[in-house]
């Protein structure tokens, strides 16, 4: 039952319709309480709102990131990287000299494309390329600048890996050490033994790691090269400005880094894969002699005071003390002038005659020559007159070079003239007194002058050195050169650079099984690791305790000589009955050991060379890549992969530790091991030996 409520002030009437000066009781407390409930109402909104923005902006930014993804590769304003299958980094690149804006990039199909950088327009782009059979990754990078002549700098980090490639230098480390803080400079060909902290006579811009990654610079690059080693990076840079690269004639120089990137399963298939991709293979194999025999040389022995009588003499001693010879090389100052292409008449007073009686002993004999003809020289005038000479950038007068043996000019190569006329004083020479072949020396650019002028304007300089090594071509069978750039198919022997008669890395003994494998690595295969004992200048030879006549040390020629035995060719100069009937009867030993058993194993692999382009002289990680104890190992390496070879490089010692990879392999002993892989420590090697092991399969 309702009870109903009399009416009056205060009454339901006034708390309907209001009234009264101070309001109801009833809409002040509404009043109160509904504050709150639209301020809620408004942060909802607002809270709405920022839900909305905000998954706007995550859907914009999973665009972005997706926009910025290929193919296991992730990028970045600052650079980016590339990451295994299993989502682990293995190559990362930073982006130095600017940083992408990102609002500019897009993708389309398998390519990233930007626009714009933080200093102005661009052309860049990372396009994924189809690699081979699934195996292969590889990204094509490119960075160029639209608008300003500045440079381009890309830093690659090491990641935790080996890295090995890149050029010849002095002190050769395998692997790659970069030490200190190197600023780039000019990736070109030079003389490293004259000036020990440039790259050296063979390179290419080509670099492998041990996490299965390579690097490709293109060949269109004015490509700068420096390190750091407390960032652990190598600084790829491209520019013009203070620089011997020149554009393209008719183009501005607006500076492009580009370059490939690849990635595989293993070290050895993607080495295998660039080099039969990027690099060319040799068109034949050279001289089987050369494989077999040694060269002799007269360099080391008598320098530039060799003279008829002196070879005639070393050649009888060679038949004297029972060694063959594949050729006879006669090297430096058997001309009257530096240019000359004619015997001195007062050191060589009937070559005519030495050449017949070198003919009737069952030698072949190889002159050695070079791209300079000095200003004394007759031919200098004829180089003038002809225009067969590198000139100076006005292109009026021919450049005064120096290099080690006077001055004068440097023949220019890009040239047909050029190259015709010193083709046929080679051929003059090789027809007149039936010589085999040449030793071809220099080639650097380094002996370039600063500024030149070529027939053919070299937007690269190296390219002076490809066109040096194809002068070679017409007597590759038993041709020597010490340069080469993009030269892989030049079918001849490439020389190491010149050694001293020292133990340590610095051009030495221990220099050389670094310095072949690099140079294997490069795609040159016909390796000849110049001179058994170095070159024997008196400041820059290691003296044994008798000193006898300014030799190298005994024990080290012993020691070299024994690696020698095992790379693809030997050269002589300082004649082993130099020094005792000892040294003679190890020489015997080594020369034959190589003859039976080095030489067949190096031939056929030499055969497969000009196919797959795979080294000869191996590193110990080509048959175990998923060792980390065989990237770093500098002192052993593969003939093949079933023959490997650990020489004694330390002075005093008879024994070494050795590092087996898994495998069955069998000692020069006789000794089996089959539970690798393992550390033979302190295994003895007498001082007539070398340890090497052959694969039982």
């Amino acid at each position: 039952m309702y009870q109903i409520v009399p009416g009056g002030p205060g009454g339901p009437g006034d708390q309907i319709m209001g009234g009264g000066r101070g309001g109801s009781p009833m809409k002040k407390k509404l009043g109160r309480e509904g504050r709150p409930l639209v301020l809620a109402a408004l942060l909802g909104c607002v809270l709405v709102l920022a839900a909305v923005v905000s998954w706007c902006y995550y859907s914009a930014s999973l665009r972005k990131a997706q926009l910025l993804k290929a193919e296991l590769l992730d990028l970045n304003k600052d650079g980016f990287v590339i990451r295994s299958q299993a989502g682990a980094v293995i190559f990362t690149m930073a982006f130095r000299s600017g940083t992408l804006d990102l609002d500019s990039c897009s993708k389309e199909s398998n390519t990233l494309a930007c626009s714009q950088s933080d200093s102005g327009r661009i052309n860049f782009f990372i396009q994924t390329v189809d690699g081979h059979k699934d195996t292969v990754m590889c990204y094509r990078v490119r960075w160029e600048e639209l608008e300003h002549d500045r440079l381009v700098e890309h830093a690659m980090s090491y990641n935790d890996s080996h890295w090995y490639g890149g050029a010849e230098t002095a002190t050769q480390h395998w692997p790659i050490s970069m030490q200190g803080e190197e600023e780039p400079r000019p990736f070109i060909t030079s003389d490293v033994y004259s000036n020990r902290n440039a790259f050296g006579g063979i390179l290419e811009r080509y670099w492998l790691s041990s996490n299965a990654t390579a690097i490709k610079i293109n060949d269109s690059v004015p490509f700068h090269l420096g390190w750091s080693e407390r960032d652990r990076t190598m600084r790829f840079q491209a520019r013009y400005q203070d620089s011997p690269y020149r554009p393209p004639e008719g183009q501005k120089a607006l500076p492009e880094l580009s370059y490939r990137v690849c990635v595989g399963s293993d070290v050895t298939s993607i080495h295998k894969y660039m080099v039969r991709r990027y690099f060319p293979k040799p068109i034949k194999v050279p001289a089987p002699d050369v494989f077999k025999h040694p060269v002799w040389s007269t360099w080391a022995l008598h320098k530039t005071a060799v003279t008829q009588e002196k070879l005639l003499s070393y050649a009888s001693d060679i038949t004297k003390h029972g060694f063959n010879c594949s050729h006879l090389e006669l090297d430096d100052r058997y001309t009257a002038d530096y240019g000359e292409f004619e015997f001195d008449p007062q050191k060589f007073p009937n070559a005519s005659d030495m050449f017949d009686k070198l003919r009737e002993d069952g030698f072949r004999v190889t002159l050695w020559t070079h791209p300079f003809i000095n200003y004394d020289s007759f031919n200098f005038g004829v180089g003038v007159e002809r225009g067969l000479f590198v000139r100076e950038p006005s292109g009026e007068l021919p450049a005064l070079v120096r290099w080690w043996n006077g001055i004068g000019g440097i023949l220019d190569f890009t040239n047909p003239d050029t190259r015709e006329w010193y083709s046929a004083q080679l051929l003059e020479l090789k027809e007149r007194y039936d010589v085999v072949s040449f030793k071809f020396d220099a080639g650097e650019t380094s002996y370039l002058p600063r500024q030149f002028s070529t027939l053919v304007p070299l937007a690269d300089p190296s390219t002076f050195t490809r066109r040096y090594t194809e002068m070679a071509m017409p007597f590759s069978e038993r041709a020597e050169l010490r340069v080469g750039y993009q030269s892989q198919n030049i079918s001849c022997f490439f020389r190491i650079i010149d050694r001293d008669s020292v133990w340590g890395y610095e051009l030495g003994l221990k220099s050389i099984i670094p310095t072949v494998l690099t140079i294997s690595i490069l795609g040159y295969q016909f390796v000849l690791p110049d001179m058994i004992g170095g070159n024997a200048y008196p400041n820059r030879t290691t003296r044994g305790s008798d000193g006898k006549d300014g030799l190298p040390d005994k024990e080290l020629y012993i020691r070299w000589l024994e690696l020698s035995a095992f790379m693809p060719a030997m050269q002589f100069s300082i004649p082993p009955w130099a020094y005792d009937k000892e040294v003679v009867e190890i020489a015997q030993k080594f020369t034959q050991l190589h003859e039976t058993l080095v030489a067949p194993r190096v031939l056929e692999l030499a055969s497969e060379v000009l196919h797959t382009g795979d080294p000869i002289v191996r590193p110990l990680w080509w048959i175990a890549n998923d060792d980390e104890a065989a990237y770093k190992i500098d002192s052993q390496f593969l003939i093949g992969d079933d023959l490997m070879v650990a020489p004694v490089l330390e002075p005093g010692k008879q024994e070494r530790d050795i590092y087996l990879p898994a495998g069955r392999w069998k000692s020069y002993k006789g000794e089996h091991f089959d539970k690798g892989p393992m550390y033979l420590t302190d295994y003895p090697v007498d001082l007539d030996e070398i340890a090497y092991f052959t694969w039982v399969h």
